[in-house]
């Protein structure tokens, strides 16, 4: 009998070997050193998210905003807590390995016909513990250190995202700003020039077709500045929201006195799974999934827990000169799973299967990472050249719109080729304040997509 079980114990023993192995970073089919568009060089210079936020924004503005923001923001702070409470439950999970105590005091009073009343007392104790020989403890706190690695990832993603919004929206600022002071300019001057027009009507050098279209295009440029001006408010509420603050009137600088690093580096793929925080938080939850599989395959295999009383007891208070007497027990038990209607079968499919959504969760993490990184040099290259066409766009129809007006002055051209010269040049400087936004959240969403931030003291 005591060979069966000992070779029993031993198959048990040898069975649960693989309950103890730690995670490893599975081989996925795609490569980190592929993440990058082959036209896109990776640098092995420091990457741009190598600076703080503080060395690539330097706006004082907008420092001021976002140091707000990381103190005040409600879901960065809500973050914070999510921390804290895995934090409470990996302690939790180390503190298992101890025995649990309890303690239990008991008092009685009794009397039988009047007789004097007889004082019982005792003070009980029992303690219990699990060995924890077949790993449930083990990767009961593993699990629990890979989900706070989870949530402090989540933390940093939610920082690196709060940082690129508030960024984005005070440049956003910026650029409405500049298009507002455009469309300002250009109703002032469709104002000159419509009076100049009824000078002329009066003086019989123009008709009230001319007039009446010159109005026209007034009118659209003053309801183009009110769209403006409605999109200034707007996203004001929107980021005094982000800010945790009522709306209000944001403090900020000028389009044109931004600057930033005229050369952006990416540093090698490869970083980004060390740097990012999403690809961090997915990678600790299918760790976590990893240690909660573990856990559903040590539930096959039995619980051996010691057990063990204490007590004192008066002995109701018989004998004066020797007013108590200990009593003790020691228990070990040993539970082995047999039939629980296919509940540890079931458990171990859901976890593999949950364990699964992790690595594809993961790898899609990846794949969203690349994206997003040649998405934003993509963005930030174009906006460049783009800035450098519309340049050379606006100063060929300023000269335009100079000319033909000079030309209808004495009669050798009609206001159609000034309307559309003068819409034309409108259209090229709000294209020309729009791209060099473009050029900015190229830079931000470069810094966001390569984990810059993420490390921002609060």
């Amino acid at each position: 009998m005591r060979k069966l079980l000992f070779t029993a114990a031993t198959v048990c023993l040898l069975g649960s070997c693989g309950i103890y192995n730690r995670y490893e970073r599975p081989e996925l089919s795609v490569a980190a050193d592929s993440l990058y568009r082959t036209e896109v060089k990776a640098d092995t210079a420091s990457s741009v998210a190598d600076l703080s936020w503080k060395e690539l924004f330097t706006d004082p503005y907008l420092q001021a905003l976002i140091q707000q923001a990381l103190e005040m923001n409600t879901d960065l702070r809500i973050a914070y807590l999510k921390v804290k409470e895995m934090q409470a439950q990996l302690v939790s999970a180390k503190l298992a390995y101890l025995p649990s105590v309890q303690l239990d005091p008991q008092g009685t009073l009794s009397s039988l016909d009047g007789s004097k009343t007889s004082k019982t007392y005792e003070v009980g104790a029992s303690a219990s513990w699990e060995i924890d020989i077949f790993g449930k403890l083990t990767n009961a706190k593993r699990s629990a250190r890979a989900a706070l690695e989870e949530s402090d990832a989540y933390h940093q993603a939610v920082q690196t995202q709060l940082i690129a919004t508030v960024a984005d929206s005070y440049y956003t600022l910026l650029m409405l700003d500049e298009q507002e002071r455009i469309t300002s300019e250009t109703v002032a001057s469709w104002k000159d020039y419509v009076h100049s027009l009824y000078v002329l009507m009066q003086a019989g050098e123009a008709d009230r077709a001319t007039v009446s279209q010159a109005e026209a295009s007034r009118a659209s440029a003053e309801a183009s500045l009110l769209s403006l001006q409605q999109q200034i408010a707007e996203t004001e509420n929107s980021l005094s929201s982000v800010l945790g603050e009522v709306s209000h009137r944001i403090q900020r600088g000028n389009l044109s006195n931004q600057r930033f690093p005229q050369r952006l580096s990416t540093g090698v793929p490869l970083e980004l799974l060390s740097r990012r925080p999403d690809i961090r938080q997915a990678e600790a939850a299918l760790k976590q999934a990893f240690y909660v599989t573990n856990q559903a395959r040590a539930a096959f295999y039995p619980s051996i827990t010691l057990s063990g009383s204490a007590g004192w007891t008066n002995n109701g208070g018989a004998v004066v000169t020797n007013p108590g007497s200990w009593l003790l027990q020691a228990i070990g038990s040993l539970v082995q799973p047999i039939f629980n209607r296919g509940q540890n079968i079931a458990n171990l499919k859901t976890a593999k299967a949950q364990q699964e959504e992790a690595l594809l969760t993961f790898r899609q993490s990846l794949l969203d990472a690349g994206k997003e990184v040649n998405n934003a040099l993509i963005q930030w290259q174009t906006a460049r050249e783009r800035i450098r066409l519309d340049e050379e766009q606006v100063k060929h129809l300023q000269t335009t719109v100079h000319d033909t007006e000079l030309l209808m002055e004495y009669g050798t051209t009609n206001y159609l080729q000034v309307l559309t010269a003068r819409q034309s040049l409108l259209s090229a400087r709000l294209d020309c304040a729009s791209d060099c936004y473009q050029e900015i959240q190229g830079v931000i969403n470069l810094y966001h997509a390569l984990g810059g931030g993420a490390e921002a003291d609060l």
